[in-house]
């Protein structure tokens, strides 16, 4: 069983910082891409930024040159840095990541999502 946990949202104003951090735990052979997505009320959930193991990147158009998003192989995680903020950053952001994990008699490859953390952005 494995779990992502997320933590680093919050509430700040409008130009501000946040820093997203998502931790996998649990058995787990690899992970491919790690990502971030979000989902504001009433829309639908986008992806915000993806990271693949070898370290590529690519970012929604609405983010880029403000967010970077970074991970650690040895440690599972995966961060989002986000900066400039603005109030239509405003949503729940979930983290994203493409796992192999151990099975019985071989591996299994799926994709799992965090619980979620709330980023409110003050006009």
């Amino acid at each position: 069983q494995v779990q992502l946990e997320e933590s680093g949202g919050g509430l700040v104003q409008a130009g501000g910082s946040l820093r997203l951090s998502c931790a996998a735990s649990g058995s787990i052979v690899t992970i491919n891409a790690m990502g971030w997505y979000r989902q504001a009320p009433g829309k639908q959930r986008e992806l915000v930024a993806v990271i693949t193991s070898g370290g590529s990147t690519n970012y929604a158009d609405s983010v880029k040159g403000r967010f970077t998003i970074s991970r650690d192989n040895a440690k599972n995680t995966v961060n989002l840095q986000m900066n400039s903020l603005k109030p239509e950053d405003t949503a729940v952001y979930y983290c994203n990541a493409d796992l192999v994990t151990p099975q019985a008699t071989g591996v299994r490859r799926y994709v799992d999502w965090g619980q979620g953390t709330q980023v409110t952005v003050s006009s």
